[in-house]
């Protein structure tokens, strides 16, 4: 399958090759200090791919594993917007309303005071069930995850915060989806989203066994892998607020349709419509109670805005930049106002203070590259 973003020369797309260049050579310094033992970036602008390079090992191994086009990354929380680009494309069919309530779709999701709790409180962190998680027996049961999704208690009244929710909210977009549907919320993801895009190569939620070996391992700082991370079973579950997979010209390729409007080559996947209203703030200036920053959440992703922190997406980015990041080791976003579109994936899990210090380098290299 041919990927969908022709390459071209980074100037004749108005980007100043020189920034990308210090871009490259500041990741090359991050591997070579022991940082991540791998890593991709890429850079898009106008339906077309500037830079797409890769780092260091997929697999410390033995045997190690050089990374290469073809290896793919644990998105972590990246997963968040692909799977939420999924209730946007069932709210364009109108299968369900944005202020609808889950449980007016998924019966038994009322349980524990849950009832009145709608989409837009889901998708914007605000459903009040931060802590609840589903067993890794409901990676393959879908009815026990269905169970165990209608059985995740309150912490705080709906609409009350914002504080991030780490896996609970994706796990009920993900039951939401099949409810909707009739199919695995992963084989809705691949057959309406990845493989119209032509991007059935580049992002997985939800590995195939022949794909396995594609997939780079995931580490802790200090080298060690991370056992659930690294295990067939996760890759395979495709945990749809962490476990998609992707290489960084999948997820540029992603963003540059969200970037455009929707559209992707001559494949119209979501309206402009529903582009500006999902990627709207609609927490405002409210402070994330997990994460100490307002995050101006949308309905999956979360915008720059004007606050003085932005966390991945760069200090120079336009307040209308929107994205989102991956535990400690990625950050894709998307800036319509330039049609620039930037994905990073590293295979260390690093803590936020050294992630997000990295991530608003390598986005405003990005930025200034921006020239015309």
């Amino acid at each position: 399958m041919a990927f969908p973003l022709e390459s071209a020369q980074p100037a004749s797309l108005g980007l100043n090759p020189k920034k990308l260049a210090q871009l490259s050579e500041r990741i090359e310094r991050h591997v070579a200090d022991g940082d991540h033992p791998g890593a991709q970036v890429a850079v898009a602008r106008h339906g077309k791919l500037a830079l797409f390079r890769s780092f260091g090992r997929a697999r410390l191994g033995p045997p190690p594993i050089q990374a290469d086009a073809h290896s793919l990354f644990l998105l972590y929380s990246n997963t968040k917007v692909i799977t939420a680009s999924a209730i946007w494309l069932l709210a364009e069919d109108g299968a369900l309303r944005y202020g609808d309530r889950i449980a007016d779709h998924v019966p038994g999701f009322e349980k524990h005071h849950k009832g009145e709790i709608t989409v837009i409180q889901l998708l914007t962190h605000q459903g009040g069930f931060p802590g609840s998680a589903v067993t890794p027996a409901a990676w393959t049961d879908h009815d026990l995850l269905r169970r165990q999704v209608c059985d995740f208690k309150l912490e705080w009244a709906p609409g009350s915060r914002v504080q991030y929710h780490p896996s609970a909210a994706h796990w009920t977009a993900a039951v939401l989806i099949e409810a909707l549907t009739g199919q695995d919320f992963r084989h809705f993801i691949r057959d309406r989203i990845i493989l119209p895009l032509g991007l059935g190569e580049e992002i997985a939620v939800g590995v195939a066994e022949a794909d396995q070996t594609r997939a780079a391992e995931m580490y802790d700082p200090d080298g060690t892998p991370r056992p659930q991370e690294c295990s067939p079973a996760h890759r395979a579950a495709g945990v749809p607020g962490g476990g998609g997979y992707a290489t960084a010209r999948g997820m540029a390729a992603f963003y540059q349709m969200l970037a455009q409007g929707g559209r992707l080559g001559e494949t119209r996947l979501l309206s402009p419509r529903t582009i500006a209203y999902v990627t709207r703030n609609f927490t405002g200036d409210r402070i994330d109670m997990h994460n100490g920053f307002p995050p101006h959440r949308g309905l999956g992703p979360s915008t720059r805005g004007l606050s003085e922190v932005s966390r991945g997406l760069g200090t120079l980015a336009h307040p209308a930049t929107f994205g989102h990041g991956g535990a400690g080791s990625s950050y894709c976003w998307a800036d319509p106002t330039s049609g620039v579109s930037f994905a990073f994936l590293s295979n260390t899990r690093h803590s936020n203070e050294f992630h997000d210090a990295r991530q608003e380098v390598l986005s405003d290299f990005v930025h200034a590259a921006i020239i015309d």
